[in-house]
């Protein structure tokens, strides 16, 4: 990856800590020492279920999968995640107790590391760090997911899956459709059916 790549890469990311609360060029700098770019393989796992998560990790360009594992063996995808976004368990590494999920690429994928420990420390010692971790959680912890869970009870599968393409337009192209419906809550076969209706 050359220079001009990492520099386009950091851009995204500054622009994503800035779309919740904008933060000074020091503190950026700060932040720019604390992380480091990671290439990653389609299946490779960046977190085990039962390890203690110490990174976060921002997505430059792939996509990840969330998923747990039941006592039989089956898998259901607790999130997927794409460019722009943050990934890892926020839980495991506050707690520093095991994850609950493990963390498996889907795609090739460049990756910006941000070693946990590190990153909380800058966002108590900084207050436009603090701000923007307070409206990341706000978001993400509260509102998306009060959203997402009240579309699970309330809207049909057709509606979520829209809802999912309008957010992620090219990700049923990119993403094992049997990952899309377990993300959705439904079996591969009902989202076969769905596609096949829209097309109509």
């Amino acid at each position: 990856m050359d220079i001009q790549e990492k520099q386009a890469h950091l851009s995204a990311l500054k622009a994503k800590f800035d779309s919740y609360s904008p933060i000074t060029s020091e503190s950026w700098a700060c932040i720019q020492e604390a992380v480091r770019f990671q290439l990653v393989k389609k299946g490779e796992v960046l977190l085990r279920a039962s390890q203690i998560s110490r990174r976060l990790f921002f997505i430059c360009k792939g996509a990840l999968r969330a998923f747990c594992t039941d006592v039989a063996g089956n898998s259901y995808n607790k999130n997927l995640f794409l460019e722009n976004d943050f990934a890892g368990s926020t839980v495991s590494a506050i707690l520093k107790t095991p994850s609950t999920f493990t963390l498996e690429c889907l795609e090739d994928s460049v990756l910006i590391s941000i070693d946990y420990s590190s990153y909380r420390n800058l966002i108590f010692s900084r207050g436009d760090l603090k701000d923007f971790y307070i409206a990341y959680l706000e978001r993400n912890w509260v509102i998306e997911k009060e959203q997402r869970e009240v579309s699970i009870v309330q809207e049909n599968a057709t509606l979520r899956y829209l809802r999912f393409l309008q957010q992620h337009p090219d990700a049923d192209r990119r993403i094992a459709l049997q990952h899309i419906a377990s993300h959705l809550g439904i079996t591969p076969t009902q989202l076969s059916r769905i596609r096949k209706n829209i097309k109509k």
